[in-house]
C-alpha cells in the first residue's frame, strides 16, 4: 500500500522546522505501510567540490573512529563524520567520487551507501516510521525541501536497501506508491549500459531508468515524459532534486494523491490527514494531482 510524503520550504523561515513539519506526516503514513520508511533531505549546499556521502551499517555495533582513520589513510585527509544513530552516518570528502565509492564498497564490506551528493542527505531503515524517526532525530533536520516514504513490503525484502527513498547519480532520489510490471526488462537494458542494481525492487528500476535519461542529457521533467511510454504500471512517483519536488501520477491514476500549496510551502501526501496539521492549511490551494501531468516546484 505504501505512503509518500513531500515538503518544499518557498519561506526561507520554514527551513529551520524542516524536520518538525515532514515527521508528523511521515508517521501518519506510518498506517499505510509498517515494514520500513525513509526520508531524503536536501538542505544547504556542501563547500565547493565537497560531497556528503549517508552511509547505513546494518550490523551492529560498528566502529566509525576505525573507519575515519583508515579513510584518512587512503585519502590523505580526515573526514568530517556525523554520526545521525548507532547505524547511520553522513561522511563528507572532497576526494573523487568514484574513488570513495570504490573504497568504501572495497573497504568496509557491509557499509550501504544510501545517497551521494551535495545537498542530500538520506535516512532509511526497516521498523516501524515512529521507531526511525526517534532513532534518528529526524524532527530536528533542517532544509529546504524533502521526500519521504512509508513502506508495506508487497512484492520485494524487507531490508533497509528495499526501502525508500531509492537514490541513483548524485541528489537524486524517487519514491514510489504503486507497482511496475516491466522492472526487469527495464533492468536488462540498463545492465547493458552499464548501470548497477542494489536490489530487486521495482522502485530501483524506475530510479535508475530516469538518472539514466537526465545523464544523457535530459531534464527530470523530458525523463518522465519519456517514463510515461517506458513505465509500465501504476504509480505515484515523488523526487527530489537539489533544487526540485516532482510528482506525477500514472495514466489511471489509481494511487491517491493530495498536494497543498500556499505562499510557504508545497506539501505533498497519499491522504489529506497527513498535511492536516500544517501551518495556514487551511487556507491552502488543495488539489488531486491528475494523471499524466508532471508537476514540478523549484526551491
Amino acid at each position: 500500500m505504501c505512503g509518500i510524503i513531500g515538503i518544499l520550504t518557498k519561506n526561507p523561515e520554514l527551513q529551520p522546522r524542516l524536520g518538525e513539519l515532514a515527521v508528523p506526516m511521515l508517521e501518519c503514513m506510518g498506517d499505510r505501510g509498517t515494514d520500513s520508511a525513509g526520508l531524503a533531505v536536501f538542505n544547504a549546499a556542501s563547500e565547493e567540490g565537497v560531497r556528503r556521502y549517508s552511509l547505513f551499517a546494518p550490523e551492529q555495533p560498528f566502529d566509525w573512529e576505525q573507519l575515519e582513520g583508515r579513510f584518512e589513510d587512503a585519502f590523505g585527509e580526515g573526514v568530517p563524520l556525523t554520526l545521525s544513530g548507532g547505524n547511520h552516518a553522513v561522511l563528507r570528502s572532497a576526494a573523487d567520487v568514484g574513488s570513495v565509492r570504490s573504497w568504501i564498497g572495497s573497504s568496509a564490506p557491509g557499509l550501504e551507501l544510501l545517497s551521494v551528493g551535495s545537498v542530500v542527505d538520506l535516512y532509511k531503515d526497516v521498523g516501524h516510521p515512529r521507531d526511525i524517526v526517534n532513532r534518528y532525530g529526524l524532527a530536528s533536520l533542517t532544509g529546504s525541501h524533502c521526500i519521504g516514504h512509508t513502506r508495506m513490503a508487497t512484492e520485494s525484502a524487507v531490508t533497509p536497501a528495499h526501502s525508500h527513498p531509492f537514490t541513483a547519480g548524485e541528489d537524486f532520489c524517487l519514491i514510489h506508491n504503486g507497482s511496475l510490471s516491466n522492472p526487469y526488462k527495464l533492468r536488462r537494458m540498463l545492465e547493458k549500459k552499464g548501470v548497477t542494481f542494489i536490489t530487486d525492487n521495482d522502485s530501483e528500476a524506475a530510479c535508475r531508468f530516469l538518472q539514466w535519461r537526465m545523464q544523457e542529457g535530459d531534464s527530470i521533467e523530458t525523463a518522465l515524459k519519456l517514463g510515461l511510454q517506458e513505465l509500465d504500471g501504476f504509480y505515484t512517483f515523488l523526487i527530489g532534486t537539489a533544487d526540485k519536488m516532482v510528482l506525477l501520477r500514472d495514466p489511471f491514476a489509481c494511487k491517491p494523491a493530495v498536494v497543498a500549496e500556499t505562499d510557504d510551502y508545497v506539501a505533498i501526501g497519499s491522504e489529506y490527514r497527513t498535511l492536516a496539521h500544517l501551518p495556514g492549511i487551511e487556507n491552502a490551494d488543495l488539489f488531486e494531482p491528475k494523471p499524466e501531468v508532471i508537476y514540478s516546484w523549484s526551491v
